[in-house]
């Protein structure tokens, strides 16, 4: 076991990305590394897809990020003793010498690398990490309680940063290290192809951290965890391992992320009755199916402004051109003109809150779905709404964040995202 402290911090005011012991599965003892893996935590939203990642694997990763109990507390000491289960079976082991590790996602034409490592987590005054959303406290609690039981950080944030686009530094370690053999390679069953390599050469790991340091990130994906990682590092006496959080960090200079929206399922809200409660004050118009034509249908209208695309009872409408004066009276105007006309903006203080009444961090009202598909279908089959949202672009978001404006919460969906259970980080070592 490793017993040197980590190294302390750098002189810069960026990025300070330390290496770790990842511990990850042991090939020989699960049926497939595809089958242990899970997307983020978030991302599992439907019963159906935790049942089926449940039953791909007796040991997948889900069993760990969304234990099933009755409450909380049982949840979380759940999750504690599988971990401990599968360390002491075998089923999960940490590496022998501390590492950082480039992560390699494909599919089809599509490549992102970046680095996984442990972050010197920063203080928000301090401007190196960016957030560009809300969050909501009761997420914050629900994964520290977690993080608490397991003292693990069971998966990785997505952040990402901007080089100036040259094979130099962080890029060049990864270009150098991906011509090596991988520790692990897999497909999983949404086609994704995912690589892993480790990091373990002093001069390597000197030439990222030195790199790094001169840079700032935004939260691409992840929050809720960025948040509960500042709670449980001010619950500790520093320094401890809780001062660093587990994180993926992706150059977009190099390897563009994806920016796809986050849709909402009103619960308690049929369509009729959404659209009863918007005449005269936003353009309506029944739009055909399927559900690529409406989506066009609606990056279309979202090209001239506000709009969005209700779903369930069996047809589509589009909402959009909302009224000047209604956005005047609801939208507030202490925020810069990008944040004030924002599609988040407007659903989040002008629908939800004014229009239809319907407070944004209740889950009995409200579920933010990351599959525009499933949100339809679920909407069909309660018998409320969806609201189907337009992407915003990532200039926008970085813009916002590097004025320390946030967007309203689940504004943005970046990825590809890591996928969960490739490696983890205990915080007991």
């Amino acid at each position: 076991m490793n017993t040197a402290g980590p190294p302390g911090p750098t002189d810069s005011d960026g990025l300070d990305l330390i290496p770790f012991r990842g511990v990850r599965y042991v090939p020989e003892r699960v049926g497939s590394l595809a089958a242990v893996t899970s997307p983020p935590y978030d991302v599992v939203v439907r019963p159906d897809g935790l049942h089926h990642l449940e039953s791909a694997d007796p040991h997948n990763i889900v069993r760990l990020i969304l234990p099933q109990a009755v409450s909380p507390d049982t949840r979380n000491a759940l999750a504690a003793d599988t971990l401990r289960r599968w360390l002491s079976e075998g089923i999960l082991a940490p590496d022998e010498i501390p590492a950082l590790y480039v992560y390699e996602q494909r599919d089809g034409d599509h490549l992102q690398r970046g680095v996984i490592g442990a972050l010197r987590l920063s203080e928000p005054s301090e401007r190196v990490v960016l957030p560009h959303e809300d969050v909501m406290p009761h997420v914050i609690a629900d994964r520290a309680g977690l993080m608490r039981a397991t003292a693990a950080n069971l998966e990785p944030l997505l952040l990402t940063y901007r080089s100036e686009g040259n094979a130099t530094g962080t890029t060049a370690v990864i270009e150098r290290t991906v011509k090596r053999p991988p520790l692990l390679a897999t497909t999983t069953e949404d086609g994704f192809a995912h690589r892993l390599w480790s990091v373990t050469d002093p001069a390597e790991l000197a030439e990222i951290r030195a790199d790094l340091a001169h840079h700032q990130a935004l939260i691409a994906d992840g929050h809720h965890r960025w948040a509960t990682y500042l709670r449980l590092r001010s619950e500790q006496p520093s320094p401890t391992p809780w001062d660093f959080g587990l994180v993926l960090l992706v150059d977009t200079a190099r390897y563009p992320l994806r920016v796809r929206a986050i849709h909402r399922l009103l619960h308690r809200l049929p369509v009729p009755d959404a659209l009863a409660a918007l005449k005269g004050s936003f353009r309506l118009r029944e739009i055909p199916g399927p559900l690529s034509q409406a989506l066009k249908a609606l990056a279309d209208a979202a090209a001239h402004g506000n709009a969005f695309l209700l779903a369930g009872a069996g047809s589509f409408h589009l909402a959009d051109t909302p009224s000047p004066e209604l956005l005047a009276r609801t939208i507030p105007t202490d925020r810069p003109e990008a944040w004030r006309t924002l599609d988040a903006t407007v659903l989040h203080s002008t629908l939800l809150e004014h229009v239809w009444r319907i407070p944004e961090d209740a889950p009995e009202h409200i579920a933010y779905i990351h599959d525009a598909a499933a949100t339809v279908a679920k909407a069909e089959r309660d018998g409320g709404t969806a609201v189907l949202m337009h992407p915003v672009r990532e200039e926008v978001v970085r813009d916002l964040a590097r004025q320390g404006v946030t967007m309203p919460r689940k504004s943005t969906s970046f990825g590809p995202k890591p996928a969960t259970g490739l490696v983890l980080r205990t915080l007991a070592d």
